[in-house]
């Protein structure tokens, strides 16, 4: 029992958990407070931006779950690069998404400390960043089920209050709820400059916030290895994601913007305090500003275990300091957390240093590194299909619709992205710093001779639960 504690993480995490987690992560500070940008670059067709980046998150999300659901282990794509793409690739992806994880903490932090100064205007704002990474992180380190049940009400508060502005705003749009019995209607989608006032260019400048988003709508998969009864939770989680998208996401901006004016989102806040305060109910600033403070924290409590959990496979391929396979009584991997929870002071520093730029930076590197991530799991999706037999295929749990068509077209999606961001200045500095990230990896990979084990010794490492 005891041999058990050190080198096996626990399945803590209820049907439950993974379905609210699998909203949680992915309903963050990209929809909450990065909308508004968003919103600034391509006006009402957001709302088209927003779907098609949905799309091609749910082909994501389906090449993912074929592999998932046939084999759950923690750290999933990082193993399933490994398996079907090579070794180096496995490496890279671990290491990829430990730090996009980390960079998109820094943006989590960072709007902490934008939304505590709403009610404390004078407060520095590294200081409630650093607040919030030392409670989160110390939710991380007490057990995989208290992570589960903190992150459950977390994500559980944003979905209410999602749905309680779609309902209510669309009472104002229908009926004049709070406007005077004078429905409001939809005319503002179209009455300022037109439905597309900054042309098919705004679209394609707001694809990375929009894809920034949905960062971390596939940390399902790295719950893999802690999920009581995969098949069942994965699945569930994962053929809920095209609705979710539609309602959460698409829906809730249709309200904000037929209510309020896009070009009359100004600030730095969120669009939803100021659309709740258009609704006037009383205190409702303050209340919706609590509401998206719980959702960034969500997102760092999300970031922070999963860096842990990548942290913790890369040790057991060889690929990590091998005291990141360390795991407490309570069954978690207690210093991979500590050692991104330390990672994640540069987030701290950097709202020291430039308060006012570490939002747009973090967010840009984080959407690069998110788009290695999801196109590391339609190639490896592919490869993987591609090396079954014909029996195989007709007998998987999971099967990705449409293939191979889906998974080519969402690929070519992705690539279009980057290119996208390169062409852009305002987003050009992830197509630096992610690279560079690279370099550094390979450079350590060869300096290390990882690349001369076998191939598959790394598989062959103990294997998580």
């Amino acid at each position: 029992m005891k041999k058990q504690h050190a080198t096996e993480l626990h399945r803590g995490l209820e049907e439950r958990h993974i379905t609210l987690m699998s909203l949680g992560a992915a309903i963050g500070v990209g929809l909450f407070l990065g909308s508004t940008s968003a919103i600034k670059m391509a006006g009402p067709a957001i709302l088209l931006a927003y779907a098609l980046a949905g799309a091609a998150m749910f082909i994501i999300m389906r090449a993912l779950g074929e592999m998932a659901i046939q084999n759950p282990v923690a750290g999933s794509f990082s193993r399933y690069a490994r398996d079907y793409l090579g070794p180096m690739a496995g490496y890279l992806t671990g290491w990829n998404y430990w730090f996009l994880w980390i960079i998109t903490c820094m943006a989590e932090i960072t709007a902490v400390g934008v939304y505590m100064q709403f009610w404390f205007p004078d407060s520095p704002q590294w200081l409630w960043a650093l607040a919030a990474l030392i409670i989160m992180g110390a939710v991380n380190l007490i057990a995989v089920k208290v992570y589960g049940e903190l992150e459950f009400w977390f994500a559980l508060i944003k979905i209410v209050t999602i749905i309680l502005m779609i309902v209510v705003g669309l009472g104002m749009i229908i009926f004049g709820f709070s406007n005077g019995g004078v429905p409001v209607g939809i005319s503002n989608l179209w009455s300022h400059g037109g439905f597309m006032p900054n042309g098919f260019t705004g679209i394609l400048m707001s694809m990375q916030m929009v894809l920034f988003a949905f960062l971390g709508i596939e940390m399902i998969g790295v719950t893999a290895g802690e999920v009581k009864n995969p098949e069942k939770s994965l699945a569930k989680a994962i053929d809920t994601v095209l609705w979710r998208i539609l309602i959460f996401y698409v829906g809730a901006l249709f309200v904000i913007l037929s209510i309020y004016p896009w070009n009359g989102l100004e600030g730095k806040g969120s669009p939803f305090v100021m659309t709740f305060d258009r609704l006037g109910i009383p205190y409702a600033a303050g209340i919706i500003n609590f509401v998206v403070l719980t959702a960034a924290l969500s997102s760092c409590n999300s970031g922070i275990f999963s860096t842990g959990r990548m942290l913790f496979n890369l040790a057991q391929q060889k690929e990590a300091p091998q005291s990141f396979k360390k795991i407490s009584k309570s069954g978690v991997p207690n210093a991979a957390i500590l050692a991104s929870a330390g990672a994640l002071l540069i987030g701290v520093l950097l709202n020291y240093i430039v308060p006012a730029k570490v939002f747009q930076w973090v967010t840009s590197i984080g959407t690069f590194g998110a788009i290695w991530t999801w196109a590391v799991i339609l190639l490896a999706q592919i490869r993987y299909r591609k090396s079954l037999k014909a029996e195989q295929v007709h007998n998987l749990k999971y099967k990705m619709p449409m293939f191979p068509f889906s998974s080519y077209i969402t690929l070519a999606f992705l690539i279009g992205v980057v290119g996208v961001m390169a062409y852009f200045p305002e987003t050009r500095i992830a197509l630096i710093v992610g690279p560079a990230w690279y370099l550094i990896l390979v450079i350590f990979y060869f300096a290390k001779g990882l690349h001369k084990r076998p191939h598959g010794e790394a598989a062959q490492t103990e294997n998580t639960p």
